[in-house]
């Protein structure tokens, strides 16, 4: 259940400071606390608890702000608690009533946290921060008359603005999966299940080879380079292992006997596995739909990127947009290996009705740049970056077209620093969590975050403009290279 708590702050004078303790009110946290709408999401978050009965939910703002510190610290679950306990600023984001040396909850909450802040919960929060930040901020202006009167079904507005869309990929933290490891990983697990069904129901232990596959698996290993007749062997003996570990479990389960719950998830991701890896080794491929590259997280899926460092990488596969003032959003967020150009156009409409008109140009690599994608942006007045369909060299650039081809380029990188400060600053880089809706919502949580600050560093350099007497195009162009 949940319940709306009177007790807690909702501004810095009401924070119980203890005598002799003396808080900075211009605090990074304190500020950032001020930026977040709280209520607005307490309402919506309060919803997910239906029922009147239980024990009391958290209050939101501790929740999210324990995540949201988490994100920007990078700091472990059991990290975070003893940071929060220890520094009163943080105390005050996440809402408590004062400083207390007691911790405000326990590690193991805040896995509960991330269940119930869903990635869907986290995108929207997100839009609903970024479409209220000119409202909040901003003094109205000419843009902002025309965006409302766009608004009101104005069809014929003018594009302005730029779009800038591009996809990555957040890496798991699970082992590179080769083929004989996770074989071997599998047979381990089912040792492991054997065992306690022998122990569990008074049946006599089969034999499973262990010392012996166990020993065979090392001595492949401990080897620095393997031949391709050495791999195929090493797969084809840990196969047979699996093989006949399967062949154990289902007769016990065609006798009536049945494993316990938390054993069916990986009896079934283990069959699975078994069936992939004979199929590639049966056909001498290292390609099948759907592959399996863990047995712990078995939604993950090989993302071809290309890259130097990772050509491939393990992980959820996200489209990221960059509006004209620097602020990200999820477009499109999946474990699957998808066409990124897929989702062009919808990326497309989802600006036009926050904003209201579409956008004056659209800045993507290659692979967005497909026959019905540009015509799609033709048809709307939107100009794509990038050279024009034909044989390249036919018809040579002019000045202004290469200029403005170099200016696109230019601006186009935006996007992948925000990946970089994101994946450095932010844990995009690599997702610790192990649950599939819980590395979706990290995933989201990076996002907010890097808006979060992002917003505040550009509030400040507005600031700064105006005391300096700079006109206000000056402070959205700091914006962008703070």
């Amino acid at each position: 259940m949940y319940k709306y708590l009177d007790k807690l702050q909702h501004s810095f004078l009401d924070f119980n400071q203890p005598l002799g303790m003396h808080m900075n009110p211009e605090n990074r946290w304190v500020r950032l606390a001020e930026q977040i709408p709280w209520d607005v999401f307490e309402s919506k978050y309060a919803d997910l608890f239906p029922n009147d009965t239980g024990n009391v939910a958290k209050p939101l703002r501790t929740a999210l702000g324990s995540l949201i510190i988490q994100k920007k610290l990078c700091f472990s679950d059991r990290e975070l608690v003893e940071q929060i306990t220890e520094n009163p600023y943080l105390q005050y984001f996440i809402g408590l009533p004062g400083y207390q040396e007691e911790p405000p909850f326990d590690a193991s909450t805040l896995v509960l946290f991330r269940k119930r802040l869903s990635p869907e919960i986290i995108m929207e929060a997100n839009d609903y921060i970024l479409n209220h930040d000119d409202d909040k901020k901003d003094p109205p202006s000419k843009d902002s008359s025309e965006k409302r009167d766009c608004e009101k079904g104005q069809e014929d507005a003018v594009n302005h603005g730029t779009l800038i869309i591009d996809a990555t990929c957040a890496p798991a933290n699970i082992r590179y999966p080769q083929d004989v490891s996770l074989l071997n990983e599998a047979r381990e697990k089912l040792e492991t299940i054997i065992y306690r069904f022998c122990k569990s129901y008074g049946l006599p232990l089969p034999r499973r080879y262990r010392k012996k596959a166990r020993k065979e698996y090392l001595s492949f290993a401990k080897g620095k380079k393997h031949s391709k007749k050495q791999v195929r062997k090493a797969v084809k003996k840990q196969l047979s292992y699996v093989r006949r570990d399967l062949g154990y479990l289902e007769k016990y389960m065609e006798e009536g006997y049945a494993p316990v719950k938390k054993e069916i998830p990986f009896l079934l991701t283990i069959m699975k596995l078994y069936e992939q890896q004979l199929y590639m080794y049966e056909n001498k491929t290292h390609t099948v739909e759907h592959r399996i590259v863990s047995i712990s997280q078995p939604w993950l899926r090989p993302i071809v990127r290309g890259k130097a460092k990772a050509p491939v990488e393990f992980g959820a596969k996200l489209d990221l947009s960059i509006d004209e003032k620097g602020y990200s959003r999820i477009e499109q967020i999946s474990f699957e290996a998808y066409n990124e150009s897929v989702y062009l156009q919808e990326a497309v409409m989802r600006y036009y009705n926050r904003t209201g008109h579409y956008p004056e140009r659209i800045l993507v690599d290659q692979i967005y740049r497909t026959r019905e994608n540009r015509k799609f942006c033709k048809s709307k007045g939107i100009r794509m970056s990038g050279p024009k369909l034909g044989r390249p060299g036919k018809k040579k650039q002019t000045k202004i077209e290469k200029k403005q081809e170099y200016q696109d380029n230019t601006d186009r990188i935006e996007v992948e620093r925000e990946f970089s400060v994101e994946k450095h600053s932010y844990g995009l880089g690599l997702i610790v969590t192990k649950l599939e809706e819980t590395q979706l919502t990290s995933i989201a949580l990076s996002v907010l975050t890097a808006n979060l600050f992002k917003m505040q560093r550009r509030i400040l350099c507005a600031l700064l403009s105006r005391l300096r007497g700079f006109p206000e195009e000056i402070s959205g162009k700091l914006v962008i290279v703070a």
